[in-house]
Formats: structure tokens, sequence, C-alpha cells
């Protein structure tokens, strides 16, 4: 089993910034990819940005291009959110989750961490 633990989210100002962090423990391996994704209310969960473990390979959604960064630190066993000129859209519930690097389904998520953008 592996844990996930997302943290740093809260309230700011549109065009503001947050740092979201994933604090991974358990089973971890380096061969897992490690996404963020995103559930605001009324609307179904979305990804966001992912990351190869070992790789350091990212990809990110058209939405987050240019104003996200995901990055991971090997030796904290952590993965990072770096979120910049954020608007009222990017308001929701942003979760850390896992997968092995063969499959697309995310098999390990985080509680969530409340991210809100005022105007």
């Amino acid at each position: 089993q592996v844990q996930l633990v997302e943290s740093g989210g809260g309230l700011v100002q549109a065009g503001g910034s947050l740092r979201l962090s994933c604090a991974a423990s358990g089973r971890t391996s380096s061969s897992y990819v490690m996404g963020w994704f995103r559930q605001a209310p009324g609307k179904e969960r979305e990804f966001v940005a992912r990351i190869g473990w070992s790789t350091g390979y990212t990809y990110y959604a058209d939405s987050v291009k240019g104003r996200f960064t995901i990055s991971r630190d090997a030796g904290k066993n952590t993965v990072y959110l770096q979120m910049n000129s954020l608007e009222p859209v990017d308001t929701a519930v942003y979760y850390c989750a896992a997968r092995g690097s063969t499959t697309s389904q995310y098999d390990y998520w985080g509680q969530g961490t409340q991210v809100t953008v005022s105007s």
C-alpha cells in the first residue's frame, strides 16, 4: 500500500501562487507515475499534471500549461505542484495520485486539499 498526504492548499487572490505538496509513504516505487487531479464543485475530477518518478518526464493539461509546474524530491518522497497566476476557475479540491508506469489507472489517492482563488 501507498499512502499519499497532500498539503499546501488555501485561499489566494487571483494572480497569486500556491505550492501543493504530496508526501508519499509505504510501498512506493521508483517506477511510479505521480499525478495531480482536481475536482471543482459540481464537476467531474480532471487531470492536472503528472511526473514520472524516476524519469522526471512531465505532462500537463492544456488549462494549466505555462502556469503550473510539477516536480519531485526523491530524497523527501514528495511531489510538488507549483501553481502561479491562479484564476478563480482553478478553485477545486486538489488530489495527489500514484500509479504504475505500465497502467493508466491511478491506484492510490490522497485525501485532497482545498484551493480557493478569489476574484
